[in-house]
């Protein structure tokens, strides 16, 4: 059973289909694109009794847990108290997404690479801090806010409006009664992927994602717009330093902590002058980089996915394409604030054989057409060998597909915006 109902879910869902090993394969709660390869179960992702519940009902023997608030509850520990292998953390390593301050304490108490930070549940030695700094820094939420506790300010008065409309005004519920200010970095984003099920580590190929909802990265922050990988930006000795240094590392605190950490690790990371730092943890496969990610996956992902649940990683072998992927998220118009849904989607058979559509925000209406449901709807992704013949190809397959209002950034895997894409 997957768990999630997003374009990451639906590309988990499809690549664990390839397995000669699946029997039944169930997504809670899924999508039109699911749909198609699996059975939806109407369960909501953050209902954690109707999973456990679900799971028992259909012998569920491996439970693939997509986002992270279902973690951040417990899922995992539920299940597993239920004998059910799961792949994903349980709620202690969880926390390493659900709670920055956490996240960032760890990070230093074993010196893996990060920014300067402070730690506040006082608005007033927040504020008082803020205002000690030389330049405007970066305010978090400790708490899981849906991609949007993060604040880049851009002068000490934005930080500390921030920190009121957080701590005072709770403008993010219990996620922002404890604030991370930390320092604001410059330099080039990139998601840093690993199975582990927390003895071994196994690095997957590094993405970059696009967050802001317009081209050349304006508008507001999105759950993402777009990603592709690789990155050939990155020297393979900053991959090796990432690999050993960062990934690795973290997962040695986190086992030094009583922590047996199983699923995949996910550090975003911003790379410096001074060298790669962690910007966020995740604790969950990220999106959409899981589009961009597993159709370069060779290897066959219920046996990677059942031996991290077992503890069993260094068993399998796991292989990567050395083909480029390039997804484009085609989102509702007005997307991340306001926007309609129920609209008809049409050219969804029109692309061409090998380019893959990831459903995201779709439902079935009642006649049977695939209709929009969310924010972001759909992932158009493409392999080539090189990012530039993937990218083409990617927003050749954008062109056939239409609803009202469909909106997409036409920069993602863009040379003009990122200089060493080939």
């Amino acid at each position: 059973m997957v768990v999630g109902g997003g374009g990451r879910e639906h590309a988990i869902a499809w690549k664990l289909r390839q397995s000669p090993r699946l029997g039944e394969l169930f997504v809670a709660p899924g999508n039109a694109g699911t749909a198609a390869i699996a059975a939806n179960l109407d369960v909501k992702a953050g209902d954690i009794d109707g999973l456990v519940a679900a799971a028992r009902e259909h012998r569920v023997e491996l439970v693939v847990v997509g986002p992270e608030e279902p973690l951040a509850r417990g899922l995992a520990d539920r299940l597993e108290a239920e004998g059910i292998a799961v792949f994903g953390p349980r709620q202690a390593g969880a926390r390493i997404e659900a709670s920055k301050a956490w996240a960032r304490e760890l990070v230093a108490r074993y010196g893996i690479p990060h920014p300067t930070f402070a730690v506040f549940d006082s608005r007033t030695d927040a504020r008082d801090y803020v205002q000690s700094l030389r330049e405007p820094p970066v305010v978090k939420a400790d708490g899981l806010a849906g991609g949007k506790g993060a604040f880049v300010c851009e002068s000490k008065e934005e930080a500390l409006e921030v920190i009121d409309r957080l701590m005072v005004e709770e403008a993010l519920g219990p996620a922002g009664r404890t604030v991370v200010v930390e320092e604001k970095l410059a330099g080039r984003e990139v998601s840093a992927h690993a199975f582990t099920d927390g003895r071994t580590v196994v690095p997957m190929p590094f993405a970059c994602d696009y967050k802001r909802a317009l081209d050349g990265d304006r508008g507001p922050n999105t759950g993402g717009m777009g990603a592709y990988s690789p990155a050939l930006w990155l020297d393979e000795p900053t991959e090796r330093f990432v690999h050993q240094q960062i990934t690795e590392a973290t997962v040695r605190a986190l086992a030094a902590e009583g922590i047996d950490y199983r699923g995949v690790l996910y550090p975003g990371l911003m790379v410096t002058e001074q060298g790669p730092l962690v910007l966020e943890f995740n604790c969950r496969f990220g999106d959409p980089e899981t589009q961009v990610l597993l159709p370069r996956l060779k290897s066959d992902l219920l046996e990677i996915a059942w031996a991290v649940a077992n503890g069993r990683l260094h068993e399998v072998a796991v292989e990567w394409s050395t083909d480029a992927c390039v997804g484009v998220v085609i989102a509702s118009g007005g997307y991340p604030d306001e926007y309609r849904t129920g609209y008809p989607i049409y050219g969804l058979g029109a692309v061409e054989e090998d380019v893959l559509v990831f459903h995201a925000g779709t439902a079935l209406g009642d006649d049977g057409t695939v209709v929009t449901a969310g924010g972001r709807v759909l992932t158009v992704v493409a392999l080539a060998p090189t990012l530039t013949e993937a990218r083409a190809k990617a927003y050749r397959a954008v062109q056939h597909i239409h609803f009202t209002r469909a909106h997409y950034r036409r920069d993602i895997a863009a040379p003009a915006q990122d200089a060493k894409v080939q």
